[in-house]
């Protein structure tokens, strides 16, 4: 009889302790989730809302909506349905695109599949779109063996894709790459203060066929790191170029390596602020010179620190043209007095001569071919061609490029 007694508070600490459980998990879900879309929306490159959230201690459900800041071009709904488990939450749901110009019918709507997991925090979710074939006018897109994973936590994101085949017709031209990968890590603190994202795009192929040119590319690799700090907004970019085949010769191989830096971060952060709050879902609100006068002052703080772009490697070689380029550059932009500008005037051909005048850099072109010597009109033994820019005007070899015959642009 004692037994007998017991057995009902048993069951009901363990029903009590399930449903504690329960609860929790669903909590946990939902502070991740509200996170995770601050964190994207703090990134403030699109526009990013939840609709139709439903959270249950059991199951929760939702939509939540990607658009471009301007334009109507498209926007993207993932759909999630939740069941959430003592130490997992599975989740499923599915895409559905919604893209300028095409029919709604024509459209595909992917199913997706992930899971995060309670007790380390982490995520993990892939999905694969069966073959998808769209249709505009003469125009035709085509992809095949798509593949989506996304792994990580809270601050470390890392996403993989791959593309077997990707393919685009228009009349009798054409453009088809694959396979391609793309492998990107993201790290950042709360809200995207700072964070640094490292991708890695690989093209293993890549034809194109006209009826005047026929080009055959492989191994086409870029890197690129972009980080944010306290400081600075900085991106490092290195791209390789396998061999690009015409003729069955090869027109073009080598690397370029290049960096953007000293962009103010302080005023990137509050550009993207109002930038956010200026427009709505989709792009509604300010737009062309009434946005340009609204983000003028962050824009003049964009450049105070005298933002560079520098080529620190160029190694390019054309057998087939029997040119060959080897050299290195920079370009800086004057950030002294910005009171002078006004961006919101940039669509005008005296502001933008305005901004042009604040560029200066140089570029050496190491042993520099001699037909290239012949086509400018230097003497044949010419080593090296040094390209200046003063306030905006190039020079080559200190000669204005009015001063070359034939003369160039």
């Amino acid at each position: 009889m004692r037994k007998e007694r017991l057995i009902v508070p048993v069951i009901l600490g363990v029903a009590l302790a399930w449903a504690v459980a329960q609860t929790i998990a669903s909590l946990m879900f939902e502070r991740e989730l509200v996170r995770a879309i601050r964190d994207l929306q703090a990134r403030g490159e699109l526009s990013i809302w939840r609709r139709e959230a439903d959270q249950g201690w059991l199951t929760s459900s939702g939509v939540i909506e990607l658009a471009p800041l301007f334009g109507d071009l498209w926007h993207l709904e993932i759909h999630y349905h939740a069941r959430h488990g003592l130490l997992s939450t599975r989740m499923e749901g599915s895409l559905d695109p919604h893209l300028d110009g095409v029919a709604e019918e024509a459209a595909i709507r992917p199913a997706w599949e992930a899971r995060y997991h309670l007790l380390s925090g982490t995520f993990d979710g892939s999905m694969e779109l069966a073959p998808l074939e769209v249709r505009q006018e003469e125009r035709t897109f085509t992809l095949r063996g798509t593949r989506f994973a996304v792994q990580g936590e809270f601050g470390n994101w890392r996403g993989r894709a791959h593309v077997e085949s990707a393919r685009l017709e228009d009349g009798n031209t054409m453009l088809e790459a694959g396979p391609i990968t793309l492998e990107s890590r993201y790290a950042y603190v709360d809200g995207a203060y700072h964070f640094t994202q490292r991708d890695l795009l690989k093209v293993n192929g890549l034809s194109w066929r006209s009826p005047d040119l026929a080009l055959n590319a492989e191994q086409l690799v870029l890197h690129s790191k972009t980080e944010l700090d306290e400081e600075e907004l900085r991106v490092r970019a290195e791209l390789g170029l396998g061999q690009v085949m015409s003729a069955d010769q090869v027109l073009l191989e080598g690397s370029m390596v290049g960096e953007l830096s000293r962009l103010d971060a302080d005023a990137l952060r509050s550009l993207l602020a109002h930038l956010k709050s200026a427009t709505a879902r989709g792009g509604a609100g300010l737009r062309g010179r009434d946005l340009l006068a609204y983000l003028a002052d962050d824009i003049r703080r964009l450049m105070s620190d005298s933002p560079r772009f520098d080529l620190s490697e160029v190694d390019l070689d054309s057998p087939m043209l029997g040119l060959t380029l080897n050299g290195e550059g920079a370009l800086i932009f004057d950030g002294r007095d910005l009171s002078a500008l006004e961006p919101e005037l940039l669509y005008t051909e005296a502001e933008q001569g305005a901004w042009r005048e604040r560029l200066d850099g140089d570029f050496l072109w190491q042993d520099l071919p001699a037909v290239v010597s012949l086509w400018l009109g230097l003497p044949l033994d010419t080593d090296d061609l040094q390209l200046d820019v003063v306030s905006g005007q190039v020079r080559l070899n200190g000669r204005p490029l009015s001063a070359f015959s034939p003369p160039l642009p």
